[in-house]
């Protein structure tokens, strides 16, 4: 078994055998020495993939990330026995089942890898289970907290300081930040999404190499953190689509089109409005309240008469709004097409309202099916309107970019000859009648 740190670790989290095995083939012939089977490929393809994996590749280390909490031995040993080098048992498993997983690493001539996730992410953990007669810890963070942005080395730090035996990484790691993370001790360094997503494996295996060789960091702009001061510049990047599906499916504004036919794309914090049917005072009122890059949200009961028409549009201009929602009444569509600003609408009218002034700003709104509260983020394009909540903004960027890269790979492997159906082998995955 190869020796050599700081290694690259290729971890395979998919859930078809096809696309793992094909991703593998790209990197071994880039030069990885290290492959592991992903927890979810595990457990869609049983220790199947494992055996798999060792007969394409019989030179090289095979890690079944097993992730075992319990029944240690009998876990280990189907991994070892499918071909696995390295087998993945948790930190916070019990001392008698990291036993257990140990004497089956002996009895079949591998290794054991500890993963200290979540509450066993202690120094006393890390120094407990080298004790045991770990062969390597890990530290990982968990791909959630890695969507909120927080990606620290510190207690790698730690962990390689107090203990002799190697230590591997996982979590967010890329060609900008490794060189941080084998700065910080690391002897292995787990890769997943930086390589399996990336359009062009081979590129991002160089880069990460090289970044790893030179000990300068390669700017990378896949699998790249999001945090508050470029979150901006993310949500435009990707679509309100992929902000929906990192939503779970949900956040839409039901109900408001587009007024503008081309592309175009608003993301910003809203300030939001409150007011009757008609009444445009407030929604004119807002533009003043709104600094620059904001998006204004109308509630308006979505119903007409208008509350947003040509003139408020060119006052949003002048005080560099980015857009305007309006669940109610727009006119003078014609004339706000040729200022290319976007509105949304639900109701397109001819009929003016009165400024009665009745209403309020920055006020929690309920329309469209979604509550938005003043601060919330909104993203708009051609194919509709989504709300973030203000607190999750960071996260929930992080997961639409998380999205907008694999559908970029899984793009890429259509354009090869693959079909959409194939490629995702929807078949496998029809819940049976």
């Amino acid at each position: 078994m190869m020796k050599k740190f700081p290694v690259i670790q290729l971890a395979l989290d998919f859930v078809d055998e096809h696309r793992a095995l094909k991703l593998a083939t790209e990197a071994i012939e880039c030069g990885i020495e290290w492959i592991e089977a992903g927890t979810p490929l595990i457990k869609s393809c049983g220790v199947e993939i494992i055996r798999k994996l060792r007969k394409l590749f019989p030179e090289k280390v095979i890690v079944a990330d097993m992730k075992i909490m319990d029944t240690g031995r009998i876990e280990s040993e189907m991994a070892f026995k499918a071909g696995a080098n390295i087998v993945v048992v948790m930190g916070n498993a019990s001392n008698q089942t990291i036993k257990e997983c140990i004497e089956a690493g002996k009895n079949y001539g591998g290794q054991i890898f500890v993963d200290l996730l979540e509450e066993a992410a202690t120094i006393e953990r890390a120094m407990e289970v080298e004790r045991l007669g770990a062969d390597y810890i890990g530290v990982h963070i968990p791909i959630d907290q890695q969507m909120t942005g927080n990606i620290s080395f510190d207690f790698l730090k730690e962990v390689v300081k107090n203990v002799k035996i190697p230590v591997a990484i996982a979590g967010g790691l890329n060609s900008e930040n490794v060189v941080s993370a084998v700065e910080a001790g690391a002897s292995i360094l787990i890769i997943g999404g930086a390589i399996t997503k990336s359009p062009n494996v081979k590129k991002a295996i160089y880069d990460i190499k090289k970044a790893i060789e030179t000990k300068i960091p390669v700017k990378t702009e896949l699998y790249k953190r999001v945090s508050l001061e470029n979150v901006k510049d993310i949500l435009k990047k990707v679509s309100s689509a992929n902000i929906s599906d990192a939503l779970h499916r949900t956040g839409w504004i039901t109900g408001v089109k587009p007024l503008l036919n081309e592309d175009f794309k608003i993301a910003g914090k809203c300030v939001t409005v409150r007011t009757y049917p008609g009444d445009w005072a407030k929604p004119v009122e807002a533009i003043d309240v709104a600094e620059e890059g904001d998006v204004i949200v109308i509630d308006a009961g979505g119903v007409g008469p208008a509350v947003w028409g040509e003139l408020a549009t060119n006052s949003a201009i002048i005080k560099k709004i980015e857009g305007v929602v309006v669940y109610g009444g727009v006119r003078d569509v014609e004339e706000i097409i040729k200022l290319k600003f976007p509105v949304f609408a639900k109701v397109v009218t001819p009929q003016a309202g009165e400024p009665k002034g009745f209403g309020e700003i920055n006020v929690p709104l309920k329309i469209g099916g979604q509550i938005i509260s003043p601060g919330d983020w909104i993203v708009g394009d051609r194919d509709g309107v989504v709300v973030i909540p203000k607190e999750k903004v960071v996260e929930i960027a992080n997961r639409a970019m998380d999205v907008f890269e694999r559908e970029n790979r899984i793009r890429k492997e259509i354009l090869e000859g693959g079909t959409l159906s194939k490629v995702m082998d929807l078949l496998k995955w029809e819940k049976p009648k």
